[in-house]
Formats: structure tokens, C-alpha cells, sequence
């Protein structure tokens, strides 16, 4: 056998493609007089049939589309759809109302819920605790009686008697239904367990709102039937009076408001009657006249909460009627208001516990409130707005909204809530003034001004006399504890930011590390910050503006837990969206926040989606860190970076391409830095092998060998290839076995270790050909496929051809480094060496290949080590003889018209001396 001569030059130019100069670059934009001009004209005046694009074809047709939708929608938005909203919003109320106020396992029973435990099982107080309510409220414990019900049984007792009045009226048992309805609704008269109550009204309404349909389905079937069944008429769902119903129908509905009417107590008398409200729509041309008249009922409740829950229901059955005046409602407020008032005026017991008690009452009827203020200014005009302020008590006249007297608080609160933002932006001075007098304890100030904040974002643009109205607020809480103060300024700190109000922004930082000074932080007040600190940074585009603020970075240092950590991640976020970091100073600062963000990561949860964002967090600050020329900063940059970061994997590869990078400047630069170099290569052979994965490990040596030929180290490149090769060695398929093992990544690896090898000059110390022979020994080692060991070996025998050539394509940049063809030049033991290698190689190449189960795998392996053969060696018998079994099998799978096939038999036969043409490959 012997190798094929070759020109690299010449054949370079030979397969090169004929260039010209361009007048323009093919991706920028084209001139009118482009051909690509052309041929989209020509595109545009095509038939539909031959292109058809259907972005253009929609665009047509879009702005009918459009308004067959708007009419759509507007024809199908009436009334149907409004009830399904009120219907949502009512029972996502009433989830709510259940979650807000969660009730103990055990509920004392009173005299009033009798009926309950009836059939359910009462539990006995035991003396103890008996004894020990009597000591701290004698007059509760005397009230009260012993027995105790399970929350589940009181439920499910509930449930039992909704489904026997419902099983009684269709059994036309209708006054055993009201009956039952009359007891559901006298057990809203006991507020004796106070945190049950909304869970109890949510349970009692939804049969009372039962009871209320079938009586409106039992009349209105009266109105449109006569008793044989026949229909004498159809009212419409909602555009019926009381003159269209029949006098039976209206006979039968004057009978149910009487019997509600004849219930003694006051106020399952009032539930049941807003049960069958909407049936005043067959008596009255004027259903909602009655509703003033409930709401002045209402007056006589005594207890507050149940009053509150009364007026909560009255709104809710109110939205029945097809056309009323929210006026009954601002009744409601004000009467609520005056229990507010008439709470906060009594006096504190002996034992000093009536304000707890209060702020749980006020609590308990806060839902009241907030679901009657939704229903007023539900679609409301602002002239209808400026009324209710009047009525409310809170403006002289609609133009003067807001002169009147103090609000209480909580009702403020869901005002401002709910008032349209016009009003809420034009009068935001007024209001300010409003909620500094309206100080009680049924709402925390702080979270009113909060409130007004909020809802001074939602249209920035619009609002007058900001720096006033911040300036107020900022000092007026600037006397409040730190966690109310964080929670005012971050709702005004949006205002502030926008309108570059400077001064106020230092202002708050300046009091928040005031308070915050020598304080614990509270969780809440650490969330706090958090929000503060990263609107800040959001704000700001350069990361120096943001360190340069006053108390800043003071305000940083006294974070702790997750959200230090948050705001961390956001500094080192900004810190590289932009580009570098070069700045000394601040690669510093951010080392530091990483060090803390790094400490605060949980290492044994690493796979933590938090956690990986964090870590590449850090791996990208440590990639963007640049120090110019002072290559030595920057190599104990990423020294330091390994100390203090060594548990991220990642940030280990981005190390060792830092280090690589490194090199190659410092080699490039010019100047005489191979020590450096040197230190650069260190480092990375200490680091590479504290990476998990033998691949990972072999991919970043074999780069760090191409750092090292470019210094003309080449020790220290034998040194890092026999590295790559252990780990090589040592690679364990399995090793990988929860993720797909990329076996054509590592077939590219070891095909560009053995072209790295054309430039390492050969040892004879150790065997010129050690590395070749070592690739040979860890392919027959590993149960690798028969496809990846084909290729390797075409590799090999490639690599073989191409050092015997009297030039080779291309050498080491480093000039010490001397090729082998200038080193064994016209050595005949090297050329022999080489040959002996590649017969060994052909011996069992054409065995693994017959090892592949896929045929068409098989005959495209036997074309490809065909023309490797073929490529590297002259042709002769044995050669030819090689070829020709491979082309037979390449035959027996692959079709005769095969391209490859057909162009590697030619290839054959152009390059056959015509003596050993043989008539197996003959075409």
C-alpha cells in the first residue's frame, strides 16, 4: 500500500468557485432596481391559483370580520348577560366570604339553632372550659348554652334542609317549604359565634335565593297558564308590568307577601321578603318603591353585624329588578355608618379588651360595605357620582365634592376603591385632606393613603399638583412605624419615579434607613423593601445612577432571606443587560451581591427553577466581566470567582472559556506573555477535571490544547490530549442515561482531535504515532456503535494519509512549533509507522461496517469508507480489492440509481490504473 499524493493548493483553487465584486451586500436593503424587486412584482400580478398568501387574503376580509363582530357583541350584550355577570360576581362573593373567615372545628349551639342539632350531634362542654368562660366573661358564659355542634354537622344539617324544602315543594307541600325557610332564616338571629356568621348567611341565603326562584317560577306559571294547562299568555323575561297579569297570578302573590308578612320576628321577616322580592313585579308597576321601606326595617335590627349581613342581602336581591334607584343603597351606607360610629363610642370594659373586640366586628362587616359601594358605582355617570358624594355626607355640593365632614374610614376606603379615576385624580388634594381627618379605628389610615396611591397610578398623566399631594402624604407617614411607611411610599413611588420628583425619592430613602436603622425586619417589612427597591431599579437604566442614591446600598445591606436575594438578582440583571462591566468599582460591588445571592442559594436544590436562575444569574456577570488589558486582574478575577462559586457546575465551564479566552488576547496582544499563558492553561487544567461529565471534561481539554498550540506550548498540548483521552477512556454511556447521550457531539470531538493532531508534532520518546494508536485502543474498549466507529476509523486513516504528505494543508500559528513533515522528512521508518497504522485500521474496518443492522445505514457507511480508501491511497489490487467488497455490499442495500453509489464506482474508475480495473466495480 501506498498513500496518495497530495496538492492541497492546487486543489483548493481547483474546487473554488468563481468570484465577483458585488455592488451591494445581498442582506442589506435592495435598490428599486434590484432583480428581487422584480421577482416580487412579478409574484404580485400572479393568479390566486398559483400564489396565495393568506395573510393578504384575511387583511381583505378583516374589516368585515370586525364589524360583524362588534355587532355581534352588542346584539347579544342585553340583559341575559348582565344577570350571568351578577350571578358570577355573587358567587364569587360568597367563596370569598367563606375563605376570609374561617371558622374553629367545634361551634357553640345557641337556643336559637335548636333545630340544628336536632338531628345532628350535640357535644356536652366539659366543667373546665365552662369554668374558665365563666371567669373571663360571667355574662357570656350565662347567655350561652353548654352545647357544642361540629362546623361539618352544622353544614351538612344546612344542606338537609335545603334539600327538604326543595323535596317538599314539589310534592306541593309549599307551606312546609315556608316553614322551613322561616327556621333557615331565624338562624341568621344568632351572632353568637361571630367568625361562623359569614359562612352562616352564605349557607342561609342560598336556600332563601331557592326558596325565592320557585316562588317566582310557581307565579309567573300562574300568570302564563290556566289551571287546565292551557297558555293564555307569555310574558317576556324582563318588559312586563302589572297589568299583564292575570288576577290569580297576583291573588296567588299578594297571599306569599302575606304570609311573610305575618312572621313575628323582625328579621327572618325582612330575609323572606327579599327572598320573593322580585314578585312585586306582578303587584306594582313600581317593584323597587318597597325596597326604601325594607332598608327603614332594618333600622330596628339591634345587633350591628346581623344588620350589616341584612343590608348585604338587600343589595344582593335588589339586582332581581329590572330598573331601580341606587338611592336605597346610599340609605344603607349611612345607616351602616352610624353603627360604625355607635360602636366606636362605646366605652372600654374593665378588662380592657373592647377594642379587639371591635376590630374583629368591624372586620366581620367590612364585605358589607364592599359589595354595597361596588353596586353603586357600578357603571355610574360622573354627574351620578358627584351625587352620592353629596348624599354620603362628604361634599357641600357637586361642586364642592369632598368639603364636607370626616368619613369613617372603612367606609372611605371602599369608596375611594370604587370612585371613578376621573374624580379620583382631579380631586386628589381634596381627598388628601379627607383621609387625614377621617383617623378612627375601624381602618388603618396608612392603608387609605396607600389606597389613593394606587389608584393615582392607574392614570399619572392626569393628575395636578403632584409634588403637593406627595409631599403631604410622605409627611404624614413619615411618622408611622416602618411597615406602614414602606407600604405608603411604595404605592406613590410609580408618581415619583415617572415625574422625576428626585427630591422626594431621596427623601424616602432617607426614611426608610431612618427607621429602619437598628430595627429587626419583619417578614412583611422585607417584602416591602423588596417591591421599593426593585420599582427603583426597574426606573433606572444605568446601574451607577442607582448605586450613586443616597442610602441605597445602606437600605441593601439590611436586607436578608428571599428577598435580598430577589433584589440581587435584579442588580445583576441590569448590571449585564447593557454590555460589559469594566468599571473596577462596581465589579466589586456586584461580586459581592453574588457572594450573598450565591450563599443564599439552596446547593441541594440546585435543579430549583429559582435556584437555576440564580446560578445563571452569577455565570452571566462572571462572563461579563471584562478588564480590559490587565490580564492579571482578570485572571484573579476568575480565580476568586472558582473560590467563592464552586458548587454552580455551569459557572466552572464559563471559568475554564474565560480562562482559554484570556490566553488568546494576551497571546494576540503581541507582547511576551507566555507565563501568563502558562498561568492561564494552569488554571484550567486544575479546574476542568471539578466538572461532572467525561464529555463536558474531553470537549473543554481538547479546547484548552488549541490555547496551548497557539503559545507553542507543546508539552503542555501532549499533556492536555492524553488528559482529553482518559476522560475519553472513561466516559460510561449510562453516565448520562436521564438525558439523550449525543454521540454525533462526541464523534465530532474525536474527528477534531485527530485534525488538532496534524499540528501537534510527534514524540518518538513515547511512539510518533502514541495519540493514534491510543484513539485505536479506546475504540476497540468502548461497545460503541458500528456508525461512530467507521467514522473514527475513516478519521484515523484519513489522519494517517494526511502526515504522510510532503507538505502539510496547515501548521501550528506559533513558529517554534515545526510540523512533522519538516521533523521526519524523508524519514522511511515514520512513512512505514503510518502505513502500518492504516492496514490495521482497513483489517477491521470493513468487519464493523457488516455490523450494522440497518441496511440503508450499512450501504451509506460502506460508500463513505469507500471513499475515504480511495481519497488517502493509490489505487492497487489490494486497495481495489478493499473498495470492491465495500461497493458490493454498498450495492446489495442501496438502489442502483443511488447518486452516492453511482458517483463512487466513477470515482473508482477515473483513479484505477487500467491493468486492475476489476469487473466488480465496472459500471
Amino acid at each position: 500500500m501506498e498513500f496518495r499524493p497530495r496538492n492541497y493548493v492546487a486543489e483548493e483553487q481547483s474546487h473554488a468557485l468563481p468570484r465577483s465584486s458585488a455592488d451591494f451586500h445581498p442582506l442589506s436593503s435592495a435598490s428599486p432596481h434590484t432583480p428581487l424587486r422584480q421577482v416580487d412584482d412579478n409574484v404580485g400580478n400572479r393568479n390566486n391559483e398559483e400564489f396565495f398568501d393568506p395573510l393578504i387574503a384575511l387583511d381583505s376580509n378583516a374589516s368585515v370580520e370586525i364589524v360583524d363582530g362588534q355587532d355581534f357583541e352588542s346584539s347579544s350584550n342585553g340583559n341575559d348577560d348582565s344577570v350571568q355577570v351578577q350571578m358570577k360576581e355573587w358567587t364569587s362573593f360568597k367563596r370569598f366570604l367563606m375563605q376570609r373567615f374561617p371558622v374553629a372545628k367545634m361551634i357553640s349551639v345557641s337556643s336559637m339553632s335548636n333545630m340544628i342539632v336536632k338531628r345532628g350531634k350535640a357535644y356536652e362542654k366539659s366543667k373546665t372550659s365552662m369554668h374558665l368562660e365563666e371567669l373571663d366573661d360571667p355574662q357570656k358564659s350565662s347567655e350561652e348554652n353548654a352545647k357544642v355542634i361540629t362546623r361539618q354537622e352544622y353544614v351538612s344539617r344546612l344542606h338537609e334542609l335545603k334539600d327538604e324544602i326543595n323535596r317538599s315543594w314539589h310534592e306541593e307541600d309549599r307551606v312546609k317549604s315556608l316553614k322551613l325557610s322561616i327556621k333557615v332564616a331565624r338562624l341568621l338571629m344568632d351572632t353568637s359565634v361571630s367568625n361562623f356568621y359569614p359562612t352562616l348567611f352564605v349557607l342561609a341565603t342560598d336556600v332563601l335565593d331557592m326558596l325565592g326562584d320557585m316562588v317566582w317560577e310557581r307565579i309567573r306559571q300562574k300568570a302564563e297558564f290556566a289551571e287546565d294547562g292551557t297558555k293564555v299568555c307569555s310574558l317576556p323575561a324582563e318588559n312586563f308590568g302589572a297589568s299583564d297579569v292575570w288576577f290569580d297570578a297576583k291573588e296567588t302573590c299578594y297571599n306569599w307577601f302575606c304570609k311573610v308578612g305575618s312572621i313575628r320576628e323582625l328579621l327572618p321577616r325582612i330575609y323572606l321578603e327579599l327572598a320573593i322580592l322580585p314578585c312585586w313585579r306582578f303587584l306594582t308597576e313600581q317593584p323597587a318603591e318597597s325596597l326604601q321601606r325594607l332598608v327603614m326595617m332594618t333600622r330596628g335590627i339591634a345587633d350591628p353585624l346581623a344588620s350589616a349581613y341584612c343590608h348585604l342581602y338587600i343589595a344582593h336581591r335588589a339586582q332581581k329588578l329590572p330598573l331601580y334607584d341606587t338611592g336605597y343603597l346610599i340609605t344603607c351606607v349611612n345607616d351602616i355608618k352610624l353603627v360604625f360610629t355607635r360602636i366606636s363610642s362605646a366605652k372600654e370594659t374593665a378588662h380592657g379588651c373592647l377594642a379587639d373586640s371591635k376590630r374583629s366586628l368591624v372586620s366581620l362587616m367590612e364585605p358589607a360595605i364592599e359589595f354595597i359601594m361596588k353596586c353603586i358605582f357600578n357603571d355610574a355617570s360622573l354627574r351620578w357620582v358627584g351625587k352620592v358624594l353629596v348624599e354620603l355626607g362628604l361634599g357641600r355640593s357637586r361642586e364642592e365634592l369632598f368639603g364636607g365632614s370626616p368619613c369613617v374610614s372603612i367606609v372611605l376606603h371602599h369608596l375611594l376603591k370604587e370612585l371613578p379615576i376621573d374624580i379620583v385624580s382631579s380631586h386628589a388634594v381634596d381627598i388628601v385632606r379627607l383621609i387625614k381627618c377621617s383617623n378612627d379605628y375601624s381602618y388603618d389610615q396608612c392603608l387609605n393613603y396607600r389606597l389613593l396611591g394606587l389608584r393615582l397610578c392607574e392614570q399619572i398623566s392626569q393628575i395636578g399638583t403632584v409634588d403637593s399631594i406627595v409631599n403631604e402624604v410622605i409627611q404624614v407617614v413619615s411618622q408611622c412605624e416602618l411597615d406602614e411607611y414602606l407600604k405608603v411610599v411604595d404605592a406613590y413611588l410609580d408618581i415619583v419615579l415617572q415625574n422625576q420628583m428626585d427630591g422626594h425619592l431621596k427623601t424616602i430613602l432617607e426614611g426608610i434607613s431612618e427607621i429602619a436603622c437598628d430595627k429587626v425586619i419583619a417578614e412583611d417589612e422585607m417584602l416591602g423593601l423588596q417591591s421599593i427597591l426593585v420599582k427603583v431599579l426597574s426606573h433606572f437604566k444605568d446601574l451607577e445612577d442607582v448605586f450613586s442614591l443616597n442610602h441605597f446600598l445602606q437600605i441593601l445591606d439590611l436586607m436578608h432571606g428571599s428577598s435580598h436575594s430577589i433584589v440581587n438578582m435584579h442588580i445583576l440583571d441590569m448590571a449585564t443587560r447593557n454590555g460589559c462591566v469594566r468599571d473596577p468599582t462596581s465589579i466589586q460591588l456586584l461580586f459581592e451581591i453574588s457572594q450573598a445571592l450565591h450563599n443564599d442559594t439552596d446547593i441541594a436544590n440546585m435543579k430549583n427553577d429559582d435556584n437555576q436562575q440564580q446560578a445563571r444569574l452569577i455565570s452571566r456577570f462572571v462572563r461579563m466581566v471584562d478588564h480590559g488589558a490587565d490580564y492579571e486582574q482578570h485572571l484573579a478575577f476568575i480565580v476568586e470567582c472558582r473560590g467563592a462559586f464552586g458548587s454552580i457546575i455551569e459557572l466552572k465551564e464559563i471559568l475554564v472559556h474565560s480562562s482559554n479566552c484570556l490566553a488568546t488576547k494576551a497571546l494576540k496582544d503581541g507582547k511576551k506573555h507566555l507565563s501568563f499563558v502558562k498561568s492561564c492553561i494552569a488554571f484550567s487544567e486544575v479546574t476542568i477535571p471539578s466538572i461532572s461529565g467525561h464529555i463536558k471534561q474531553f470537549h473543554l481539554y481538547l479546547e484548552t490544547t488549541e490555547v496551548a498550540l497557539l503559545g507553542g506550548l507543546v508539552s503542555h498540548s501532549a499533556g492536555l490530549i492524553d488528559s482529553a483521552l482518559y476522560c475519553l477512556q472513561s466516559f460510561d454511556w449510562m453516565e448520562g442515561s436521564r438525558a439523550a447521550v449525543d454521540s454525533d457531539g462526541i464523534l465530532s470531538s474525536i474527528q477534531k482531535l485527530c485534525s488538532l493532531l496534524i499540528m501537534v508534532p510527534g514524540n518518538p520518546e513515547v511512539g510518533i504515532l502514541h495519540i493514534p494508536k491510543s484513539i485505536l485502543s479506546i475504540i476497540h474498549s468502548q461497545s460503541w456503535s458500528p456508525r461512530m466507529k467507521t467514522r473514527i476509523f475513516c478519521a484515523i486513516v484519513s489522519l494517517s494519509a494526511t502526515l504522510s504528505q510532503g507538505r502539510l494543508p496547515y501548521h501550528a500559528l506559533h513558529p517554534e512549533i515545526m510540523g512533522n513533515d519538516l521533523l521526519f522528512f524523508g524519514d522511511s521508518s515514520y512513512m512505514h509507522e503510518l502505513l502500518s497504522l492504516s492496514e490495521s485500521v482497513l483489517e477491521n474496518l470493513v468487519d464493523v461496517i457488516e455490523q450494522e443492522p440497518s441496511r440503508a445505514a450499512l450501504g451509506s457507511m460502506s460508500l463513505e469508507a469507500c471513499n475515504c480508501i480511495a481519497s488517502s491511497f493509490k489505487i492497487n489490487e489490494h486497495v481495489l480489492h478493499v473498495c470492491a467488497k465495500l461497493i458490493e455490499t454498498a450495492e446489495l442495500c442501496l438502489s442502483a440509481k443511488d447518486k452516492y453509489l453511482i458517483s463512487t464506482i466513477s470515482f473508482l474508475d477515473k483513479n484505477s490504473p487500467a491493468a486492475t480495473v476489476t469487473p466488480s466495480i465496472a459500471i
